[in-house]
């Protein structure tokens, strides 16, 4: 059974960090790419960090750029997101997906139809 569960949610100010995990079970996570998707209120869901299977290969939009560092563990079947410098535009759910290719590639992947598996999400709030 596929199982992605974000942890690490809450409540932070304006300024301050918070990192997200996500435990991943029921497929070979090491092979795939991973990603943190976000969705603030009223919003479509956007891409905010990716991360190779060798983690050679990472990539960020502008919004979160030399905020936030995607990493991973690939013996421990977990993918972080570290957020420092939190504005209220970062409150969202945060979503951990697994890429659909399982091919050890170092492509970067920032589209949803990219990825097959979901976490349920988990949510931070920046208050200001």
């Amino acid at each position: 059974q596929v199982q992605l569960v974000e942890s690490g949610g809450g409540v932070v100010q304006a300024g301050g960090s918070r990192r997200l995990d996500c435990l991943v079970s029921g497929f070979t996570f090491s092979r795939r790419p991973m990603a943190w998707f976000r969705r603030a209120p009223g919003k479509e869901r956007e891409f905010v960090a990716v991360i190779s299977w060798s983690e050679l290969s990472t990539y960020y939009p502008d919004s979160v750029k030399g905020r936030f560092t995607i990493s991973r563990d690939n013996a421990k079947n977990t993918v972080s997101l570290q957020m420092n410098s939190l504005k209220p535009e970062d409150t969202a759910v945060y979503y951990c997906a697994a890429g659909r290719t399982a091919a050890y590639s170092d492509t970067i992947y920032k589209n949803q139809e990219d990825y097959v598996y979901w976490g349920r999400g988990t949510l931070v709030t920046v208050s200001s």
